[in-house]
Order: C-alpha cells, then structure tokens, then sequence
C-alpha cells in the first residue's frame, strides 16, 4: 500500500480551451500539437523544479516547492505557447489556460488530492485562454518578486470550500486573444475608487540597487589601477566580471526570453571578453563557443 500523507506545495493546473472543438476538426493534428505543447511544458516545469503529477485528455497537473518558480514557469509557458501560436491559423491555435495554487494536499505514492488541488482547478477554468490566475496565497508569495502585473478579480466559489478563494489574475502581455480578461465572478461588483492592479516594481528596485553596487565598484577599481598606475590597466578583468554579473542578474528577473539560453549567451560573450582582453594572436574562443551553440541547438530542437 502506498504511503498516504500531507503536505503544503504549489500546484500548477492546466488544460486547453476549446479541447473539444480542435479534436472534432482535426483529431491526429490536435493530438500531434497536444503532446508537442506538453513536452515544451514539462521541460520549462523541470527547468523551474517543478514535477509533472499527472497528466489526463488535455489537463495536466504539476507541483512545485516554489511559489515563485511555480509562477515563473507558468510565465515562460505561457510566452513559449504564445510564439507557438503565432506561426498558427487561427483557428487551430491550442492556448492552455493555467491555475497555480499554495495549499495542503493529501500525498499518496506519485498523486496529490485535496482542496489545494481542486482550487487550482477552479483557478485554471477561469482563465482566459492563454492566460494565469493565481490565489491570494500565491499572490501574497511572489506580488515582489516575479515582474509581472497582477489584477484583482475577486473571490471565486470552489466546491466544498466554505469562503470564496481571492484569484488575481498574471498580465504577461498585451494584445491578441491571448491578453484576454479572465472571467469576474459574477459575485463580484466593479470598484473603480479602489485600485485593482499590483505591479512588481520592488524587484526593479532590487536589480537598480544592485546595478548601483556594481557601479561604485567598477568606479572604485578603475580609481585604483590609476591611482597605482604601472602602465598596466589589470582593472580590465573584474569589470569584465562586473559586466557579466550584472547582465546575470538582469536574466533571473526578465520574462522576455528564455533564460537558460540568455545565460548560455552571456556565457558566449563573456568568452569572447576574455579572448579579447588577453589576445595573443590566437581566437580560442570559437571552441567554446561552438559547443554553447551546440547546446542551444539542441535545446531549441527538443522544444520544438
């Protein structure tokens, strides 16, 4: 008999509006999109932690032990899917809708089951299509440290859940069928006095406040190899240093683009810096660059 037991975690719910519609048009095409959606899924939730729990027609439930990365990676799938679809009519267009909630589960061998999950579930159904709507108890997590917009929709009613669940629904973009508004409970009154948008704006701050550190450094090193000039400017090598780490930084906080490969671009530059910077006639770097294009070529090749 499996183990059966409680935990807290974050559980990501997600499923595919209109499943129905595509299926009865074009069955083999909606499988064959299906399982390429899920794969690019299911690596983006391992890239942020997470674990696919289950998957079933066209839902899929994972779990992360970070509300932060849980979020992230609904971010990046959300973007990954969106570029997907562009290159799609539109009227074959598969756009998941996603639930991401923090609460207690029951365990029991690889599956989870409770209220934690079935609010997730309710979340994810009231989704725009392409789009995130998260908890209360998510929002309150990752409301600093995640650089997206959030709007407030109220409580939704959740089945065998006394109070309603307060739901904040993830801005990503603008635009599009994606950038649909999620669906307001109907229990819910409009508030215009009342402000219903949080913007992550301290994790801006945070990465001003450490681009300033990282210039009162450089500035300091540079003051000291003139201050101590021997015809010999060394401050050449930890500005380099300086320059990746701030554009490292700049990567852990920005939704744009993939960050495992703006990391394996920065890593190419930074290369490319030290080739420069210690030139004897030879670029030594092409090798290593090589095999980063390598990686990144093959990291393209299994999303897609």
């Amino acid at each position: 008999m499996s183990e059966t037991r409680r935990k807290l975690t974050t559980i990501f719910c997600a499923d595919v509006q209109d499943y129905t519609r595509l299926m009865g048009a074009d069955e083999e095409g909606t499988l064959a999109t299906l399982k390429r959606c899920r794969e690019a899924m299911g690596h983006l939730i391992e890239s942020h932690g997470g674990r696919v729990v289950n998957t079933w027609g066209d839902g899929l439930i994972a779990e992360f032990p970070s509300v932060v990365e849980a979020v992230r990676a609904a971010v990046d799938t959300q973007n990954e899917l969106a570029g997907f679809n562009a290159r799609r009519p539109s009227d074959g267009r598969m756009l998941f809708r996603i639930g991401i909630n923090l609460g207690d589960v029951i365990v029991e061998g690889g599956d989870i089951y409770g209220d934690g999950v079935n609010i997730a579930a309710r979340l994810q159904a009231s989704a725009a299509p392409g789009g995130i709507v998260i908890s209360s108890t998510v929002y309150d997590q990752v409301r600093n440290k995640v650089a997206v917009g959030f709007e407030f929709l109220g409580p939704l009613t959740v089945k065998n859940v006394d109070e309603g669940v307060p739901s904040y629904a993830v801005r990503i973009g603008d635009g599009g069928e994606e950038a649909q508004p999620a669906e307001r409970p109907a229990s819910v009154r409009p508030q215009p006095a009342a402000p219903v948008t949080a913007e992550a704006r301290p994790a801006a701050g945070y990465g001003r406040r450490l681009f300033s550190v990282l210039g009162v450094i450089a500035a300091v090193l540079v003051g000291i190899n003139l201050l101590t000039w021997h015809g010999v400017f060394w401050a050449r090598f930890p500005l380099l240093a300086l320059v990746i780490i701030a554009a490292l930084a700049w990567t852990r906080d920005q939704a744009l683009f993939d960050r495992r490969m703006v990391t394996l671009a920065i890593t190419a530059l930074g290369i490319i810096g030290i080739n420069a910077l210690t030139w004897s006639g030879t670029f030594w770097a092409v090798w290593p660059i090589l095999g980063i294009a390598a990686m990144v070529g093959l990291r393209w090749a299994i999303r897609r």
